[in-house]
């Protein structure tokens, strides 16, 4: 079982790791790894849930490994979990991380702030270069 007092994250792969390219592997989303890496130092555990599974499912998983990131289990609750189509395939996560949220993806240095508890930076009161650029006179 998990012993961290950070939450368990289920991360989905094509669309949020990668661009989704399914069967193919998308290039990496901008400060994915780099953001899963940083989580994984913060003590959070991660489990990649994804649609992938067989050849596909070792692609993402070597995939990750080579971008810096192995998860605590795949498609699982927990590394020694065996299917068993009579248990639900509901992963035991806190946050899931995916693509096809109500909203879509918000991006990886959006859930870091989220996850970390800072709010976003506040816009300063200075007129941006478009609204000078377009003033009425």
């Amino acid at each position: 079982m998990i012993s961290s007092s950070k939450p368990t994250i289920a991360v989905d792969f094509d669309g949020t790791i990668v661009e989704s390219k399914y069967p193919k592997i998308g290039k990496p989303m901008m400060f994915a790894f780099e953001t899963l890496k940083k989580l994984q130092e913060e003590g959070y555990v991660l489990i990649l849930w994804t649609y992938r599974s067989g050849k596909y499912l070792t692609e993402a998983v070597d995939f990750c490994k080579k971008n810096g990131v192995e998860f605590y289990a795949v498609n699982n609750s927990f590394p020694e979990e065996e299917y068993n189509p009579n248990i639900s395939r509901k992963i035991d996560a806190d946050i899931f991380i995916d693509d096809r949220n109500i909203g879509g993806f918000i991006g990886w240095g959006e859930v870091h702030r989220k996850l970390i508890g800072q709010q976003p930076e506040k816009p300063t009161n200075k007129k941006s270069v478009f609204q000078k650029l377009f003033k009425k006179k």
